[in-house]
């Protein structure tokens, strides 16, 4: 073998050798990172909401009986007062088993029999005036020949007037024996039949609006029967809107009267502005959509900006609300993406001089996109953001964007 031969072979091995070398050698980790600043971070406590009226006034029926087919509909104006809302007639009567009708003939025709006696008795109390007032006559005239003593005189005109009080007892009772046949009569009328026809300018009842507002909603638009306090409509003002959001109670704790508020999602182009009214200090058992009993508690929010920006807004939708409970015009944030757990302290990879340093750091404050540094970080440092499992102390890492 000659020397340009050796030479040859050596160049190939060498070149063997450093493709090896380039193909096994560590290659710098692409990554994504972003560079530290300061600004302004808004902590938010975000919820699903729904508008409402704020005094929603459910109308009931005052009487039972049957409410006729309310031909108001949802969105109709309302004048308190003066719009009539439903209007209700006395119901049918209920229908009479085997049992009932046999009981309720034997009671019209005990009543029937109680007021032919009346009446009898009536004939006679009337007989037995008639009897004394001509025996008072012949007394009278006797008395006045000396034939009759002034005692026997007295006596007849006491009879009369017994009698007269008699036949007043009599009439009574007559009176009371028809009235009471007349109602055992009515307990044989069935349903539809024409006795269970009432005019009805004598016997309905007109169910007015107690306020000035709209139609929210109807509960029974057809004809039915109903109980007395049954829900008929719901009306309110539609102008008069706030919004309610359940939130978790250990989210509500954080929640202060007046903080403000940013609406979202309710269908308009721009958030709405709104204040914190009122944390109700009740809660009540939810559960949520996994199955999960949750405690939440009722925030409501009114609307701070005017009313001509949320008038397309209505009883019941539904809106999007961010509660500020913290703000911070110049801090120290990085984005949520860059931290991890090490152990029991919060961490982050840091790029320097091409390489990955692990450094712990103390956040504060934090949204659902950024949080507040207060250790471990400075101004202008690069942090990674979603670091792999690639990534460790040390590694050579080279930014996305440089690739």
């Amino acid at each position: 073998m000659n020397v340009k031969q050796v030479i040859w072979y050596a160049a190939v091995a060498a070149a063997v050798a450093a493709g090896l070398i380039y193909a096994f050698w560590p290659q710098p980790v692409p990554v994504d990172t972003a560079v530290i600043g300061r600004g302004e971070l808004v902590v938010t406590i975000d919820g699903d909401g729904q508008t409402r009226v704020r005094e929603v006034y459910v109308v009931s029926a005052p009487v039972p009986g049957r409410v006729l087919r309310i031909d108001r509909h949802v969105g109709d104006a309302v004048v308190a007062s003066q719009t009539i809302l439903a209007v209700i007639h006395p119901s049918d009567p209920a229908f009479l088993d085997r049992r009932a009708r046999a009981q309720a003939e034997s009671f019209a025709k005990a009543a029937e029999a109680a007021f032919v006696l009346a009446e009898a008795e009536q004939a006679r109390a009337v007989a037995e005036l008639d009897f004394a007032q001509a025996e008072l006559v012949r007394a009278e005239r006797l008395t006045t020949r000396g034939a009759v003593s002034q005692r026997d005189l007295d006596l007849a005109k006491l009879t009369v007037r017994t009698a007269k009080a008699t036949v007043a007892t009599a009439n009574a009772t007559v009176e009371i024996r028809r009235f009471e046949l007349e109602t055992a009569r009515a307990g044989l009328i069935e349903p539809g039949g024409s006795g269970s026809q009432v005019d009805d300018q004598l016997c309905c009842v007109d169910v007015v609006s107690p306020v000035s507002g709209r139609v929210l909603r109807v509960m029974h638009e057809s004809e039915t029967v109903v109980a007395a306090g049954a829900p008929l409509v719901e009306v309110g003002d539609s102008h008069d809107l706030e919004v309610v959001v359940d939130l978790l109670s250990s989210d509500a704790v954080r929640v202060a009267e007046g903080a403000e508020v940013a609406i979202e999602d309710w269908g308009g182009h721009n958030a709405l502005s709104g204040r914190v009214r009122h944390v109700e200090p009740t809660g009540f058992t939810k559960v949520s959509a996994l199955g999960i009993e949750e405690q939440r508690v009722n925030v409501l929010i009114d609307f701070a900006d005017p009313p001509d920006r949320w008038r397309d807004l209505g009883h019941g939708y539904r809106v999007e609300a961010h509660i500020v409970v913290w703000r911070g015009q110049d801090v120290l944030k990085l984005p949520l993406g860059a931290l991890f757990r090490d152990g029991d302290r919060w961490a982050v990879f840091v790029a320097e001089t091409g390489r990955a340093q692990l450094r712990h750091v103390e956040i504060d404050h934090a949204n659902g996109r950024e949080a507040q540094v207060t250790a471990g970080l400075s101004e202008g440092d690069t942090v990674i953001l979603h670091p792999s499992d690639l990534i460790a102390g040390g590694v050579r890492i080279v930014p996305r964007s440089a690739q």
